[in-house]
């Protein structure tokens, strides 16, 4: 199989990018309902974030402050937590809104939410 590029510590070979509203709202949003940690930040002005990461387990999200050249994109992400009925509770608490109640599947138990800014999070934990 043939050798990968040299990837920085810290970043998989596919993370997501999302362009967001209220970037900084995000990092608390991830912050609270998943335990996500900081990474780098840039910024455009003293209020709007040109570049962010947030790491949840060893995972990258990047994203960036919406703009009228960069508009909202948005994703599904599927997230493994240790306990799903817990991030799911908070997730909820943090302003997402459920779009599957949790149960227990094959893969484990799951139930998905749709954050305040428009990205859909399938919280899973194993059985």
């Amino acid at each position: 199989m043939p050798k990968g590029p040299k990837i920085p510590s810290n970043y998989q070979t596919i993370m997501p990018y999302l362009i967001i509203k209220d970037a900084a709202k995000f990092i608390d949003f991830t912050e609270k309902a998943f335990g996500s940690t900081q990474g780098h930040k840039a910024m455009r002005d003293e209020n709007v974030i040109m570049h962010g990461e947030v790491m949840i387990g060893e995972s990258t999200i990047m994203f960036a402050e919406a703009t009228e050249q960069f508009q909202t994109q948005t994703a599904g992400i599927f997230v493994y937590v240790a306990d799903a009925d817990e991030a799911y509770q908070k997730a909820l608490n943090e302003g997402a809104t459920a779009i599957t109640p949790l149960s227990d599947r094959p893969y484990g138990r799951s139930g998905g939410v749709k954050d305040p800014f428009g990205n859909t999070w399938w919280i899973t934990s194993p059985l």
